[in-house]
Protein backbone atom coordinates (compact mmCIF):
# COMPACT_ATOMS: atom_id res chain seq x y z
CA UNK A 1 0.00 0.00 0.00
CA UNK A 2 1.42 3.46 -1.03
CA UNK A 3 0.37 6.34 0.97
CA UNK A 4 0.30 9.87 0.20
CA UNK A 5 2.92 12.13 1.33
CA UNK A 6 1.78 15.13 3.13
CA UNK A 7 3.41 17.86 4.88
CA UNK A 8 1.45 17.78 8.89
CA UNK A 9 2.88 20.89 11.10
CA UNK A 10 2.41 19.54 14.46
CA UNK A 11 0.95 21.81 17.21
CA UNK A 12 3.74 24.43 18.51
CA UNK A 13 5.25 23.50 21.72
CA UNK A 14 4.10 24.04 25.23
CA UNK A 15 6.33 26.90 26.25
CA UNK A 16 7.04 27.61 29.95
CA UNK A 17 6.91 31.28 29.67
CA UNK A 18 4.10 34.01 30.73
CA UNK A 19 4.64 35.46 27.57
CA UNK A 20 5.72 34.12 23.73
CA UNK A 21 6.39 34.56 20.22
CA UNK A 22 7.94 32.91 17.40
CA UNK A 23 8.42 35.09 14.13
CA UNK A 24 9.91 35.12 10.51
CA UNK A 25 12.14 37.83 9.98
CA UNK A 26 11.56 38.13 6.43
CA UNK A 27 8.22 37.61 5.93
CA UNK A 28 6.89 38.72 9.28
CA UNK A 29 4.71 35.40 9.92
CA UNK A 30 3.99 34.43 13.55
CA UNK A 31 4.33 31.16 13.48
CA UNK A 32 3.73 31.12 17.64
CA UNK A 33 2.60 33.40 20.34
CA UNK A 34 0.95 33.29 23.53
CA UNK A 35 0.02 36.33 25.44
CA UNK A 36 1.74 38.61 23.13
CA UNK A 37 0.64 41.48 23.23
CA UNK A 38 0.49 41.40 27.37
CA UNK A 39 2.24 44.25 28.35
CA UNK A 40 5.04 43.39 30.47
CA UNK A 41 8.08 44.72 32.03
CA UNK A 42 11.12 44.79 29.56
CA UNK A 43 14.00 44.40 32.34
CA UNK A 44 17.14 45.05 30.10
CA UNK A 45 15.25 44.38 27.16
CA UNK A 46 14.68 47.91 27.08
CA UNK A 47 18.16 48.61 26.03
CA UNK A 48 16.96 46.64 22.57
CA UNK A 49 15.81 50.25 21.78
CA UNK A 50 18.58 51.93 23.15
CA UNK A 51 20.31 50.35 20.71
CA UNK A 52 18.36 50.98 17.73
CA UNK A 53 18.32 54.45 18.32
CA UNK A 54 22.05 54.96 18.24
CA UNK A 55 21.80 52.44 15.63
CA UNK A 56 19.30 54.85 13.45
CA UNK A 57 20.96 58.03 13.78
CA UNK A 58 24.70 56.32 13.21
CA UNK A 59 23.11 55.16 9.67
CA UNK A 60 22.07 58.46 9.32
CA UNK A 61 25.62 60.36 9.79
CA UNK A 62 24.39 62.40 12.74
CA UNK A 63 26.84 60.68 14.89
CA UNK A 64 29.81 58.39 15.17
CA UNK A 65 31.67 55.97 16.48
CA UNK A 66 34.78 57.61 17.06
CA UNK A 67 32.53 60.26 18.95
CA UNK A 68 34.13 61.36 22.64
CA UNK A 69 31.39 61.25 25.04
CA UNK A 70 31.94 62.72 28.58
CA UNK A 71 30.85 60.64 31.20
CA UNK A 72 28.92 62.49 33.93
CA UNK A 73 27.59 61.90 37.07
CA UNK A 74 23.91 60.60 36.28
CA UNK A 75 25.80 57.81 33.61
CA UNK A 76 28.63 56.99 36.60
CA UNK A 77 29.06 53.02 37.14
CA UNK A 78 28.49 54.29 40.89
CA UNK A 79 25.44 56.36 40.78
CA UNK A 80 23.12 54.43 43.61
CA UNK A 81 20.10 53.62 41.58
CA UNK A 82 22.69 51.33 39.57
CA UNK A 83 23.86 49.32 42.26
CA UNK A 84 23.80 45.33 41.77
CA UNK A 85 22.59 46.25 38.31
CA UNK A 86 24.70 45.08 35.22
CA UNK A 87 27.37 47.63 34.32
CA UNK A 88 30.15 48.64 31.96
CA UNK A 89 31.98 50.54 34.62
CA UNK A 90 32.45 53.96 33.28
CA UNK A 91 33.82 56.50 35.42
CA UNK A 92 32.64 59.83 35.84
CA UNK A 93 33.96 63.03 34.08
CA UNK A 94 36.22 60.59 31.60
CA UNK A 95 35.67 60.34 27.69
CA UNK A 96 34.40 57.09 26.04
CA UNK A 97 34.31 56.51 22.39
CA UNK A 98 30.53 56.48 21.48
CA UNK A 99 31.45 52.36 19.55
CA UNK A 100 32.87 51.92 23.34
CA UNK A 101 29.58 52.39 24.69
CA UNK A 102 26.95 50.97 21.96
CA UNK A 103 29.07 47.46 22.91
CA UNK A 104 28.93 48.68 26.52
CA UNK A 105 24.42 48.64 26.06
CA UNK A 106 24.61 45.41 23.61
CA UNK A 107 27.24 43.26 25.19
CA UNK A 108 28.21 44.50 28.64
CA UNK A 109 24.36 45.45 29.41
CA UNK A 110 25.18 48.46 31.16
CA UNK A 111 23.05 50.60 32.75
CA UNK A 112 25.80 53.41 32.94
CA UNK A 113 26.72 52.95 29.02
CA UNK A 114 23.04 53.31 28.32
CA UNK A 115 22.41 56.48 30.25
CA UNK A 116 25.55 58.07 28.65
CA UNK A 117 24.04 57.45 25.27
CA UNK A 118 21.24 58.73 26.15
CA UNK A 119 22.75 61.73 27.44
CA UNK A 120 24.69 62.13 24.21
CA UNK A 121 22.07 61.68 21.91
CA UNK A 122 18.85 63.67 23.45
CA UNK A 123 20.98 65.52 25.75
CA UNK A 124 18.61 63.94 29.21
CA UNK A 125 17.69 60.77 29.52
CA UNK A 126 13.83 62.55 29.88
CA UNK A 127 14.61 63.63 26.16
CA UNK A 128 15.58 60.29 24.70
CA UNK A 129 12.80 58.18 26.70
CA UNK A 130 10.86 60.44 24.50
CA UNK A 131 12.87 60.12 20.94
CA UNK A 132 12.24 55.89 22.43
CA UNK A 133 8.85 56.14 22.20
CA UNK A 134 8.63 57.90 19.12
CA UNK A 135 10.49 55.13 17.10
CA UNK A 136 8.51 52.73 19.08
CA UNK A 137 5.35 54.77 17.32
CA UNK A 138 6.90 54.86 13.88
CA UNK A 139 7.55 50.76 14.47
CA UNK A 140 3.72 50.12 14.82
CA UNK A 141 5.10 49.03 18.51
CA UNK A 142 1.18 49.46 20.04
CA UNK A 143 2.30 48.16 23.93
CA UNK A 144 5.36 49.75 24.36
CA UNK A 145 5.97 52.60 26.29
CA UNK A 146 9.60 53.85 27.89
CA UNK A 147 10.16 56.18 30.68
CA UNK A 148 14.41 55.28 30.72
CA UNK A 149 17.03 53.73 28.63
CA UNK A 150 18.11 50.92 30.85
CA UNK A 151 14.63 48.93 31.79
CA UNK A 152 15.39 49.44 35.82
CA UNK A 153 11.53 49.13 36.98
CA UNK A 154 8.83 51.64 36.45
CA UNK A 155 5.03 51.92 36.34
CA UNK A 156 5.32 53.02 33.28
CA UNK A 157 8.19 51.17 31.16
CA UNK A 158 6.67 48.67 29.68
CA UNK A 159 5.90 46.54 26.36
CA UNK A 160 4.88 43.74 24.21
CA UNK A 161 6.05 39.93 23.23
CA UNK A 162 4.85 41.21 19.27
CA UNK A 163 6.50 44.96 19.88
CA UNK A 164 9.99 43.14 20.76
CA UNK A 165 10.24 40.66 17.50
CA UNK A 166 9.03 43.83 15.30
CA UNK A 167 11.94 45.81 17.31
CA UNK A 168 14.42 43.10 16.64
CA UNK A 169 13.51 42.87 13.08
CA UNK A 170 14.14 46.59 12.91
CA UNK A 171 17.77 45.95 14.48
CA UNK A 172 18.54 43.29 12.20
CA UNK A 173 18.01 45.41 9.51
CA UNK A 174 20.83 48.00 10.46
CA UNK A 175 23.42 44.92 9.32
CA UNK A 176 26.58 46.52 10.68
CA UNK A 177 25.10 47.46 14.28
CA UNK A 178 23.59 44.38 14.37
CA UNK A 179 26.97 42.42 14.26
CA UNK A 180 27.54 43.80 17.77
CA UNK A 181 24.73 41.13 19.15
CA UNK A 182 27.14 38.00 18.71
CA UNK A 183 29.90 39.24 19.95
CA UNK A 184 30.79 37.18 23.07
CA UNK A 185 32.32 39.59 25.26
CA UNK A 186 33.64 42.89 25.93
CA UNK A 187 36.92 44.32 27.86
CA UNK A 188 36.84 47.95 29.00
CA UNK A 189 38.57 49.59 31.84
CA UNK A 190 40.57 45.87 32.89
CA UNK A 191 37.16 44.07 33.02
CA UNK A 192 36.32 41.71 30.77
CA UNK A 193 32.69 40.78 30.55
CA UNK A 194 30.57 38.03 28.70
CA UNK A 195 27.70 38.57 26.84
CA UNK A 196 24.74 36.83 28.92
CA UNK A 197 22.78 35.35 25.58
CA UNK A 198 24.16 31.52 26.52
CA UNK A 199 23.21 30.47 23.37
CA UNK A 200 25.90 31.94 21.32
CA UNK A 201 28.10 29.40 23.02
CA UNK A 202 25.88 26.48 22.08
CA UNK A 203 24.06 27.13 18.78
CA UNK A 204 25.58 28.31 15.88
CA UNK A 205 23.04 29.60 14.37
CA UNK A 206 22.11 32.22 17.17
CA UNK A 207 23.71 35.54 16.13
CA UNK A 208 21.71 37.42 18.68
CA UNK A 209 20.01 39.40 20.51
CA UNK A 210 19.65 40.35 24.09
CA UNK A 211 18.68 38.99 27.42
CA UNK A 212 16.63 40.44 30.88
CA UNK A 213 15.99 40.09 33.95
CA UNK A 214 14.32 41.55 37.06
CA UNK A 215 12.03 40.22 40.31
CA UNK A 216 9.13 41.72 37.97
CA UNK A 217 9.45 40.63 34.52
CA UNK A 218 11.06 37.17 35.13
CA UNK A 219 13.90 35.40 33.10
CA UNK A 220 13.33 37.02 29.52
CA UNK A 221 15.34 36.46 26.23
CA UNK A 222 14.98 37.94 22.88
CA UNK A 223 16.98 35.29 19.95
CA UNK A 224 17.34 35.55 16.60
CA UNK A 225 19.19 32.69 14.93
CA UNK A 226 19.82 31.53 11.00
CA UNK A 227 19.83 28.43 9.12
CA UNK A 228 19.76 27.71 5.59
CA UNK A 229 18.80 31.29 4.77
CA UNK A 230 15.53 31.37 6.60
CA UNK A 231 16.08 33.35 10.32
CA UNK A 232 13.62 33.32 12.67
CA UNK A 233 12.98 35.94 15.49
CA UNK A 234 11.89 34.14 19.07
CA UNK A 235 10.64 36.28 22.19
CA UNK A 236 10.32 34.80 25.66
CA UNK A 237 8.92 36.46 28.68
CA UNK A 238 9.25 35.41 31.85
CA UNK A 239 10.67 32.69 32.08
CA UNK A 240 11.78 30.75 35.59
CA UNK A 241 15.47 31.12 35.25
CA UNK A 242 17.98 31.82 32.75
CA UNK A 243 18.77 28.06 31.70
CA UNK A 244 15.44 27.90 31.35
CA UNK A 245 14.85 30.58 28.82
CA UNK A 246 17.24 29.51 26.65
CA UNK A 247 15.64 25.95 26.95
CA UNK A 248 11.91 27.38 26.27
CA UNK A 249 13.87 29.34 23.24
CA UNK A 250 15.54 26.45 21.68
CA UNK A 251 11.99 24.21 21.91
CA UNK A 252 10.66 27.57 19.54
CA UNK A 253 13.33 27.82 16.98
CA UNK A 254 13.47 24.36 16.56
CA UNK A 255 10.04 24.16 16.22
CA UNK A 256 10.03 26.65 13.60
CA UNK A 257 12.90 25.43 11.60
CA UNK A 258 11.71 22.13 11.33
CA UNK A 259 8.07 22.59 9.96
CA UNK A 260 8.37 25.72 8.30
CA UNK A 261 9.93 27.22 5.59
CA UNK A 262 10.30 31.13 4.01
CA UNK A 263 10.68 31.67 0.35
CA UNK A 264 11.76 34.67 -1.18
CA UNK A 265 9.08 34.95 -4.49
CA UNK A 266 9.68 38.73 -5.44
CA UNK A 267 12.42 41.23 -5.41
CA UNK A 268 11.30 44.86 -5.02
CA UNK A 269 11.32 46.88 -8.27
CA UNK A 270 12.21 43.62 -10.47
CA UNK A 271 9.71 43.41 -13.28
CA UNK A 272 6.95 40.87 -12.87
CA UNK A 273 5.04 42.03 -16.37
CA UNK A 274 4.84 44.06 -19.09
CA UNK A 275 1.14 46.18 -19.47
CA UNK A 276 0.35 47.95 -22.33
CA UNK A 277 0.13 51.28 -22.04
CA UNK A 278 -2.67 53.31 -24.38
CA UNK A 279 -2.15 56.76 -25.24
CA UNK A 280 1.55 56.97 -24.45
CA UNK A 281 4.60 57.43 -25.37
CA UNK A 282 5.98 53.66 -24.96
CA UNK A 283 3.58 51.12 -25.78
CA UNK A 284 3.47 49.33 -22.97
CA UNK A 285 5.12 49.78 -18.81
CA UNK A 286 7.01 47.09 -16.32
CA UNK A 287 4.73 46.22 -13.85
CA UNK A 288 6.34 45.08 -10.13
CA UNK A 289 6.37 45.49 -6.36
CA UNK A 290 7.15 47.99 -4.21
CA UNK A 291 9.10 45.54 -1.87
CA UNK A 292 10.48 42.15 -0.86
CA UNK A 293 7.96 39.57 -1.21
CA UNK A 294 8.80 37.16 0.95
CA UNK A 295 6.13 34.27 2.64
CA UNK A 296 6.81 31.21 5.53
CA UNK A 297 4.64 28.59 4.69
CA UNK A 298 4.87 24.58 6.17
CA UNK A 299 7.69 22.64 4.97
CA UNK A 300 7.72 20.53 1.69
CA UNK A 301 4.08 22.69 0.39
CA UNK A 302 6.01 24.46 -1.92
CA UNK A 303 4.57 23.01 -5.27
CA UNK A 304 1.17 23.83 -3.88
CA UNK A 305 1.71 27.66 -4.25
CA UNK A 306 -0.20 29.56 -7.25
CA UNK A 307 0.65 33.18 -8.28
CA UNK A 308 -1.53 35.05 -10.06
CA UNK A 309 -0.91 38.95 -11.77
CA UNK A 310 -4.07 40.19 -12.15
CA UNK A 311 -3.49 44.33 -14.30
CA UNK A 312 -5.98 46.80 -14.68
CA UNK A 313 -7.39 46.19 -17.93
CA UNK A 314 -7.15 49.43 -19.46
CA UNK A 315 -3.81 52.06 -18.64
CA UNK A 316 -3.87 55.18 -20.23
CA UNK A 317 -0.94 57.48 -20.57
CA UNK A 318 0.30 59.58 -18.59
CA UNK A 319 1.61 56.52 -15.83
CA UNK A 320 3.11 57.47 -12.77
CA UNK A 321 5.99 55.49 -11.69
CA UNK A 322 4.74 53.88 -8.03
CA UNK A 323 1.48 53.63 -8.89
CA UNK A 324 -0.63 50.65 -8.67
CA UNK A 325 -2.45 48.98 -11.81
CA UNK A 326 -3.29 45.93 -10.41
CA UNK A 327 -1.94 43.14 -8.03
CA UNK A 328 -0.19 40.11 -7.44
CA UNK A 329 -2.64 37.60 -5.84
CA UNK A 330 -0.39 34.48 -3.91
CA UNK A 331 -2.48 31.23 -2.63
CA UNK A 332 -1.32 28.28 -1.20
CA UNK A 333 -3.78 25.27 -1.29
CA UNK A 334 -6.88 27.59 -2.58
CA UNK A 335 -6.24 30.23 -0.01
CA UNK A 336 -5.44 33.03 -0.39
CA UNK A 337 -1.98 33.78 1.33
CA UNK A 338 -0.60 37.72 -0.63
CA UNK A 339 -2.63 40.28 -2.17
CA UNK A 340 -0.25 43.27 -2.47
CA UNK A 341 -0.27 46.00 -5.46
CA UNK A 342 1.28 45.69 -8.31
CA UNK A 343 2.61 48.87 -9.43
CA UNK A 344 4.75 51.02 -12.28
CA UNK A 345 8.24 50.20 -11.99
CA UNK A 346 8.37 53.85 -14.28
CA UNK A 347 6.71 56.86 -15.39
CA UNK A 348 5.30 56.76 -19.22
CA UNK A 349 4.66 60.43 -20.56
CA UNK A 350 1.27 60.91 -22.86
CA UNK A 351 2.81 60.38 -26.80
CA UNK A 352 1.96 62.65 -29.74
CA UNK A 353 -1.07 63.95 -30.36
CA UNK A 354 -1.61 61.52 -32.92
CA UNK A 355 -1.12 58.48 -30.74
CA UNK A 356 -3.61 59.84 -28.78
CA UNK A 357 -5.83 59.68 -31.69
CA UNK A 358 -5.33 57.07 -33.28
CA UNK A 359 -5.35 54.96 -29.83
CA UNK A 360 -9.26 56.80 -28.89
CA UNK A 361 -10.28 55.51 -31.89
CA UNK A 362 -9.18 51.80 -31.35
CA UNK A 363 -10.30 52.14 -27.65
CA UNK A 364 -13.86 53.27 -28.91
CA UNK A 365 -13.89 50.32 -31.46
CA UNK A 366 -12.48 47.86 -28.72
CA UNK A 367 -15.43 49.10 -26.34
CA UNK A 368 -18.09 48.77 -29.06
CA UNK A 369 -16.96 45.11 -29.68
CA UNK A 370 -16.63 44.50 -26.06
Amino acid sequence: MVFAQQSLVPAAPTIAASAYLLMDADSGEVLVEHNADQRIPPASLTKLMTSYVLSYELERGQVSNDDLVTISKNAWAQNPIFAGSSLMWIEVGKQVTLGDLHKGVVISSGNDASVAVAEYLAGSEDAFAGMMNQHAQMLGLENTHFVNSHGLPHSEHYTSARDLAKLAKAIIEFPDEYALYSEKEFLYNGIRQSNRNGLLWTDDSVDGLKTGHTSDAGYCLVTSAKRDGMRLISVVMGASSSGSRERETQKLLAYGFRYHETHHLYSAGSELIKAKVWKGANLDVPLGVRDDVYLTIPRGKSDKLDAQLNVDDVLIAPIAADQEYGELLVTLEGEEEIRIPLVALEAVEEGSIFKRLWDSIVLFFLNLIS
